[in-house]
């Protein structure tokens, strides 16, 4: 079984192509590279056996009496593991710089530094890389006792280390064992490449020191951008960086996290590939990424999720998919890599996401949200892909679909995905009317208004006093707290309110929220789940803009309890309070993040009275139209 620490016992470092998680016990043992979609060069959260990793680590002589914290230097993602032994203290600074450009790039370098800063310590390094998630073998060749070569198929892993740490042959695997006094600091650098490129020249203490300034530099420079000066300043700012950190630089996709095959419950089949770019969760992002200031990563997406729309599908006669790879590759072929024992025992690990090729009609109202109120829209190729899009829309929104969940359990009428297509409709007439776009607004128009009858008329359960999962059931589900957000309705509707009292009664536990019973409504998967943390925040918001400010804030403050000890979430919380699931997850951090918005601005409009509390209509507050020539916005509110 897996030995390692937690899921959520890690720290995530990342060079904006690429991220490595690493433990609190100072291993890096989930590494994918040149990309976040790459297989896996370090892979023990999945295998401790075959999965490789490279721990650099200090010993205490007698094995006992360490002490061992991991933190954020603040507001970057430079990772500090600290060591505090009898006969010293010291730490393990990781880091990657960040490669913010428009090119991708096969080489990419971890840096690893060790320093002492009072007594001596030993450090321990042991490096196995396994190639091709732990399937492939591979060469071990030396250049000097400081520089070591790894070479897998298609991929060279340089290993090199400065003065004063000799790194040793173990089989095909690297060893090393150093002492360092107060103010001495030793590093080892870890760079990927492709097979055959130039050995990267060999690091120095100056130069990792500038290396470091450079990575911390830049991650300081680029939150001065935050416009975010609320209450919840350090776990915002952690989350924003989180976002940043899994958004791939070259196209502007972010991944859904940075992991694959972490299970949902220990020991069950709900592990599955979250390294790809889902258009709802992207897409969910571009508000919030705008109303924190980052209006170039905002932009990015937009570009990004256009180009889906321009080319149309490619896997299925639908105009999106509702995920493809960082590269708007569509095809993402599902595996099992049985070889592999999984966390805990969690099998089969997949690669790949076979629901890649369902239906989710919902992903049109959040694309269209995102382009029309995010501001990308205007521009005319980009109004005339979506307009294709909605006509189509118009034509296929009446059917069963999979749903927001993904479930595998076949296709039913999800109310999630009605109100996401009303939306879609919605934002299409009021963009085509506000901005004198053509369209055919009068077929939008009625298309809109169907669907809002039928979700009125079939979404609602009269015995429940609640909007339900989807036509054919009682069963509650918490995708459905969106719908105040979006503008269905106010609020403070009675209707909401009820349907608000219905998941407290059944979805919410202890502030903690489930998605759905899947006892209730099989999703087609063996197995339960645990609490969803991306609809615990959703909860917080709805909270919150229902005027149940203590329910909120308290519900806030408990769910902030469950991050880790730098503060990452997983995609859920397990009965134990266990962070469950791929890791860290974006939808969480992005909830969070709007979460501590909506709290912040209500909190002050009943702190500073009704005179300032109209702040628009959720529908059409911020809509933009951008100038592709110059690259600006034209705002209109």
């Amino acid at each position: 079984m897996n030995r390692y620490p937690p899921i959520a016992e890690h720290g995530m470092v990342g060079d904006l192509q690429t991220a490595a998680l690493v433990s609190s016990a100072g291993t890096v043992d989930w590494w994918c590279t040149p990309r976040f979609d790459s297989p896996s060069i370090f892979a023990a959260l999945l295998d401790s056996e075959r999965g490789g990793h490279c721990r650099l680590a200090a010993e205490s002589p007698d094995g006992e009496g360490m002490t061992v914290r991991q933190l954020y230097l603040s507001d970057t993602a430079v990772l500090v593991t600290r060591f505090m032994a009898p006969g010293g203290v010291g730490e393990v600074a990781d880091f990657m710089v960040p490669i913010d450009s428009p090119a991708p790039t096969d080489t990419h370098r971890l840096v690893r530094v060790a320093r002492v800063v009072r007594g001596s310590l030993t450090f321990a390094l042991t490096c196995r890389p396994r190639f091709d998630y732990g399937r492939a073998s591979h060469t071990l060749s030396r250049t000097d006792e400081h520089s070591v070569l790894f070479r897998g198929p298609g991929t060279d892993l340089h290993l090199q280390s400065t003065a004063g740490v000799a790194l040793l042959s173990d089989g095909n695997d690297i060893t090393a064992r150093f002492t360092l006094s107060a103010g001495q600091a030793a590093a080892v650098v870890l760079t990927s490449a492709a097979s055959g490129d130039p050995l990267p020249p060999h690091p120095s203490l100056d130069g990792v020191a500038e290396a470091l300034e450079t990575c911390r530099t830049f991650w300081l420079s680029w939150l001065r951008s935050c416009t975010y000066r609320g209450r919840w300043q350090d776990i915002v700012n952690r989350s924003a960086i989180t976002l940043k950190l899994l958004t791939y630089a070259p196209t502007g996709a972010p991944v859904a996290a940075a992991t694959m095959g972490l299970p949902e419950q220990i020991g069950g089949e709900r592990n599955w590939d979250y390294r790809y770019t889902w258009v709802r969760d992207a897409s969910l992002s571009v508000r919030a990424l705008i109303d924190l200031g980052f209006q170039e990563e905002a932009h990015a997406f937009r570009h990004w999720l256009r180009d889906r729309i321009e080319i149309g599908g490619s896997v299925s006669a639908d105009p999106l998919q509702i995920m493809y790879r960082i590269d708007g590759d569509p095809h993402l072929t599902e595996e099992s890599l049985d070889h592999l024992e999984g966390y805990l025992g969690s099998r089969p690990v997949r690669a790949g996401n076979a629901a890649a090729d369902q239906l989710q009609l919902d992903i049109y109202g959040e694309a269209s949200d995102a382009l029309i109120v995010g501001g990308d829209i205007g521009a005319i190729r980009g109004w005339k892909a979506l307009s294709g899009v909605l006509d189509w829309l118009a034509d296929h929104w009446d059917q069963p679909d999979e749903g927001i969940w993904e479930t595998r359990g076949g296709r039913q009428n999800f109310t999630y995905s009605r109100l996401m297509t009303w939306v879609a409709f919605d934002r299409g007439v009021r963009a085509a009317t506000d901005f004198s776009r053509p369209a055919d607004v009068a077929r939008w128009t009625e298309a809109r208004d169907a669907v809002f009858r039928q979700i009125v008329e079939r979404g609602w359960h009269d015995k429940r006093q609640a909007f339900v999962q989807h036509f054919d059931t009682d069963v509650l589900d918490a995708s459905l707290l969106l719908m105040p957000r979006v503008g269905f309705l106010s609020p403070h509707d009675p209707d909401w309110l009820s349907t608000l009292d219905a998941m407290d009664e059944e979805l919410v536990s202890d502030s903690l929220v489930y998605r759905y019973d899947p006892k209730a409504s099989p999703d087609g998967l063996r197995g339960s789940e645990g609490t969803f943390n991306l609809c615990s925040f959703f909860y917080v918001e709805a909270l919150a803009r229902s005027g149940r400010l203590n329910q909120a804030h308290h519900a806030f403050d408990k769910m902030l309890t469950y991050a880790n000890h730098v503060g990452l979430f997983a995609e859920e919380i397990g009965p134990s309070g266990e962070q469950l699931g791929n890791f860290p997850q974006a939808f969480t951090h992005l909830a969070l993040v709007t979460a501590a918005m909506a709290l912040d601005e209500e909190l002050e409009k009943a702190e500073t009275g009704p005179r300032h509390r109209d702040h628009g209509h959720p529908a059409t507050h911020g809509l933009t139209v951008l100038d592709e020539s110059t690259g600006g916005a034209d705002a209109r509110r």
